[in-house]
């Protein structure tokens, strides 16, 4: 499988992968919303209070791709729009919906 842009295979984590991520808090809807400078661009119904978009990023992934929480992580960016997202434990399936949630991911 080939990954898009946005994906990166951990070096430190074999087996684990690294999203790269454009955040936009604060929309009206959590949606994906295309690419932005080679990242995935998500729109997040939650303020940047409190680290509440960095919880409702990872519970919205959780969902999506039906991973537990506990195997997704904010490595990078945690005050920053520029995000970095350790994915654990992710099967062939789960990493395929991930890209499926972006039309025209595969650049």
């Amino acid at each position: 499988m080939s990954l898009p842009v946005w994906i990166e295979t951990d070096a430190h984590d074999l087996g684990a992968f690294i999203l790269m991520i454009y955040c936009q808090p604060g929309a009206k809807k959590t949606e994906v919303q295309g690419l932005h400078d080679g990242r995935i661009k998500i729109r997040l119904a939650a303020p940047p209070v409190d680290g509440k978009a960095n919880s409702a990023l990872i519970a919205w992934l959780s969902k999506r791709i039906r991973l537990p929480q506990h195997s997704i992580e904010l490595v990078g960016g945690e005050l920053n729009r520029h995000k970095r997202i350790r994915l654990r434990g992710v099967n062939e399936t789960q990493l395929q919906q991930l890209i499926d949630l972006v039309p025209d991911s595969s650049d």
